[in-house]
């Protein structure tokens, strides 16, 4: 469970409190029996008074979704109780009637209110992943939009087929080969962003109760996405080399899951890079389990230091590879579009159901990307990025090396968006939320990254969307809040220390 405070909202904090904790019961993330904190303690974390937590609570026993019991402290209900929930005399439609079970699977608030804090001014955010507005290629799509007004071509503005322009699939397969990957039109299918790849891949391969592997940590909406489609995240433990292969074939061969999630390069949240031999051995694995690897490869074009390796795509010859990657990260993130690449049964399977859910990617928006490739404008455009990336990167580095309290452990990634830091000692990234919002300056607690719900001693810091005027002193700020948790911890283990004096 975790909650955060917008202290310059004009929701009452008790029901902020209230409203995310209802949220978090009511789509399962919180289980029957779940023992919420005592409310001096949540109270002390979030900084607030006890009272408020004392009305939060208060406004979630009234709707019967917790409840008190001697020796339990305070625990979630079922929904609804029938023993300890108030009627309620409210007009309102029932709720919890109305939304299916499907709905009260997902939760992505957590993305609502990162996107909410990135828009506040007053602000440093290093917690939204999304690209500079900044470095994005204003000049060059300007000028393919008076193409479009001057040339009147209407096709960018009429229906496509649901795998994408034929054209634009023609140029991603140019695009595949420089990654190593030959494939044809029939294999690829243009997606409204990469993570509609991920709906898909949940919807069509996975039934509820299917078996998911993922590395842990890894992209948190992934997570939501595979547990809304009913199936069991499991975690697979990374290192510096990416995902533990050992551990991984351990797990196919106890759970026989029916997908792998990878992030192979650059990985979100921890930038980790899966090594070439890795690579090879979990396409074995997937052989020889029969099992799907959903390959995502986000920031592969954002490489700041040395050669990228091979996909795992291009090593695929019997199609056990689907290929995910996006023109979001590297052009401009309200683009919101990506392509899959896969074996032409799975692009079938997939079509089908993307044309009940969207009929097909914006028309607009694969006609620039189609263009801007062809004019050569993308590779450009990507060669100034990662300078400026690694620069921005830098600047994080140089800034947490200056400022960091003793203990905190960070990063230096090669490519993509995030630097990964490991708290000091009694530091809590839940804690540090709250705190860091006393200084102006956002970021992302590790625990959402965690299948199995730990990590709260991670935080994630983005350094490609805040100014880069601002990176030092956001970091700076995030600093003196951690400093200032290290010092508060340190009163609080000398005041739990006391001498007993022998009685003689």
């Amino acid at each position: 469970m975790w909650v955060i405070i917008d202290r310059e909202s004009n929701t009452p904090v008790y029901i902020q409190i209230f409203e995310q904790i209802r949220r978090q019961i009511l789509s399962g993330e919180l289980i029957p029996g779940f023992r919420l904190p005592a409310e001096r303690k949540l109270a002390d974390s979030l900084g607030v008074n006890r009272t408020t937590v004392l009305s939060a609570y208060r406004e979630l026993k009234a709707e019967g979704l917790i409840g008190s019991r001697v020796g339990d402290g305070t625990i979630v209900l079922s929904y609804p109780d029938e023993e300890l929930s108030v009627y309620n005399s409210s007009r309102q439609p029932e709720w919890n009637q109305i939304f299916s079970r499907y709905s009260n699977r997902f939760d992505s608030y957590l993305v609502k209110d990162l996107l909410k804090l990135a828009s506040r001014t007053d602000v440093i955010s290093f917690a939204i992943g999304i690209a500079s507005p900044e470095t994005g290629p204003l000049q060059a799509l300007e000028g393919i939009e008076r193409e479009l007004v001057a040339n009147r071509s209407y096709r960018a503005l009429i229906h496509t087929p649901t795998e994408g322009f034929l054209s634009l699939r023609r140029t991603v397969c140019k695009l595949m080969q420089k990654r190593g990957v030959y494939c044809q039109p029939d294999e690829v299918m243009m997606l409204s962003g990469s993570q509609q790849g991920i709906d898909l891949a949940a919807r069509i391969i996975l039934d509820p109760g299917d078996i998911v592997v993922v590395e842990e940590p890894t992209y948190f909406p992934a997570i939501q996405v595979f547990r809304t489609a009913g199936a069991r995240v499991i975690g697979v433990p990374i290192d510096d080399k990416g995902m533990k292969v050992d551990a991984l074939e351990q797990l196919l061969h106890r759970y026989r899951p029916k997908l792998i999630y990878t992030i192979p390069t650059f990985q979100n949240p921890s930038g980790a890079e899966l090594e070439l031999e890795r690579r090879k051995r979990i396409l074995e694995l997937a052989s020889k389990y029969n099992v799907i690897i959903l390959e995502d490869d986000a920031y592969g074009d954002l490489c700041y230091e040395g050669h990228l390796l091979p996909v795992i795509k291009s090593m695929d010859t019997d199609g056990y590879a689907i290929y995910l990657s996006t023109f979001s990260k590297n052009i401009y993130s309200g683009l919101r579009l990506g392509w899959m690449v896969a074996h032409k049964k799975i692009i079938k399977e997939f079509a089908s159901a993307k044309q009940l859910i969207d009929l097909h990617s914006n028309s607009l928006s694969q006609w620039i990307v189609e263009r801007f490739i062809e004019n050569g404008s993308l590779e450009a455009h990507l060669v100034k990025a990662c300078n400026e990336y690694r620069t921005r990167r830098d600047i994080m580095y140089e800034a947490l090396s200056k400022y960091a309290p003793k203990d905190l452990i960070w990063n230096k990634p090669k490519g993509g968006y995030y630097i990964w830091c490991k708290l000091p000692d009694g530091v809590s990234s839940s804690k540090l939320v709250s705190k860091a919002a006393e200084y102006k300056v956002s970021f992302v607690p590790g625990s959402p990254f965690f299948a199995s719900g730990h990590g709260d001693e991670y935080i994630r810091l983005n350094f490609t969307y805040a100014p880069i005027k601002d990176i030092d002193e956001g970091i700076r700020r995030l600093c003196a809040a951690m400093k200032e948790l290290v010092i508060e911890k340190d009163k609080e283990d000398n005041y739990s220390i006391t001498e007993i004096n022998p009685i003689v």
